[in-house]
């Protein structure tokens, strides 16, 4: 596993990754050399690279960035590559968009446009980190939640459910990637199906909320 950003979701996910027994290079904008005591608690599967290394090196590879990063991302390493776009936008922090606030476009279909040729999938984008965190549990868990995933590519999107099995969640496939705003900041889907982030531990959610949430969208 890739990650090209390692802020609270990306190193979540790496924790998660690596407790499943995957393989993690992480990245961010600040340089390897900030990331060595994050690896260095995740233990021996954890390393840290550049962001083209990492790209490089992933099987798949997690794009977790603000989306007025998406610029720098890199496109050569990531072609014909599964890449998770865990991103929501923010105006307040990435600045206005057009093509995002008329929404003619989702985030997921604005990062497409600098990494053209990867098999995006859109994940992690619904749920609080701590919480994603606190709800994993073991495969056949009878409180095992669901999280939602959209894209355009059936095997990227059956690598990436088979990913998200193995670190503790089930998956409810969302559709394509043009419908991926049915998961974004403010849907039904988004947080609150999980919890409030008051309480950290949150609450399992099982696949028929999931499904609702996606249902009852509005854009």
């Amino acid at each position: 596993m890739g990650f090209i950003g390692s802020g609270s979701i990306g190193r979540t996910l790496a924790q998660l990754a690596v407790e499943a027994g995957h393989q993690v290079v992480l990245s961010n904008s600040r340089g390897p050399e900030t990331l060595v005591d994050t690896a260095a608690e995740l233990g021996p599967r954890a390393s840290t690279a550049t962001s083209e290394e990492a790209a490089a090196a992933g099987d798949i590879v997690v794009v977790t960035v603000p989306v007025s990063a998406f610029p720098h991302v890199p496109a050569a390493p990531l072609a014909a590559k599964t890449v998770i776009d865990t991103c929501n936008y923010g105006p307040e922090r990435d600045g206005h968009i057009p093509e995002l606030d008329n929404k003619s476009l989702t985030s997921s279909e604005l990062l497409l446009r600098y990494v053209p040729d990867a098999l995006l999938v859109k994940a992690f984008n619904n749920i609080f980190f701590k919480h994603l965190l606190s709800l994993a549990r073991p495969a056949g868990a009878a409180d095992r939640s669901y999280l939602p995933i959209a894209g355009d590519s059936a095997p990227a999107k059956a690598a990436v459910t088979a990913f998200i099995e193995s670190i503790g969640y089930n998956v409810v496939d969302a559709g394509a990637l043009a419908g991926s705003w049915r998961q974004a900041t403010g849907t039904p889907a988004w947080g609150t199906p999980y919890g409030p982030y008051s309480n950290e531990k949150g609450q399992p959610v099982g696949e028929h909320a999931i499904r609702a949430a996606l249902a009852t969208a509005t854009r």
